[in-house]
């Protein structure tokens, strides 16, 4: 299901700058955005890999970041997509971007962004965050990643997914 709201997200999400694949930890941004990146031939872009070590060290103590914390950040994947853009190169990052304030930062940088939520529950993100190896992000934040999620309103471009489904499956409803 692919909820689509007054600012509706072009029909093919191909004819689009940059795509932000986000929602909570452990729904698969990571996975998903690297197989939109090859699906259409884009930069990909890990927001983890960009958080400042203080940002990381923090998450790792089982430390929820502040909107200050995540200010720094969310430039640093703004600029990332504006430069990939700016290059002539289509752009898919991976970021939370958990609050419409969030994506709003992101937007300043890029107006044209397109977000795909990858819509979980709660216990299927703790299970899965749980099982990863190697991830600085303990499954005991996942509940302040709920606390603080805002969906996409019906004003923003944006294009609800069931994270749920295979990899494949998000990609091809991502794409339309």
């Amino acid at each position: 299901m692919t909820p689509r709201g007054a600012a509706d997200p072009p029909d093919d999400l191909r004819s689009v700058p940059a795509i932000v694949v986000m929602g909570v930890a452990g729904c698969g941004k990571t996975v998903v955005g690297e197989a939109l990146a090859r699906a259409l031939q884009a930069v990909y872009i890990e927001g983890d890999r960009l958080h400042p070590p203080e940002n990381v060290a923090r998450m790792a103590r089982g430390e929820p970041l502040t909107d200050a914390l995540r200010a720094g950040w969310l430039d640093a994947i703004g600029e990332s997509i504006v430069a990939t853009v700016s290059g002539g190169r289509k752009a898919v990052a991976a970021c939370s971007a958990l609050k419409r304030g969030y994506r709003d930062r992101l937007r300043r940088f890029c107006p044209g962004i397109v977000f795909v939520y990858l819509k979980i529950d709660r216990e299927t993100a703790r299970r899965r965050v749980a099982n990863r190896k190697g991830h600085f992000m303990p499954a005991s934040l996942v509940d302040s990643q709920f606390a603080i999620l805002e969906e996409p309103a019906a004003d923003e471009r944006a294009v609800t997914v069931d994270a749920t489904a295979g990899v494949a499956a998000i990609v091809r409803e991502a794409l339309g």
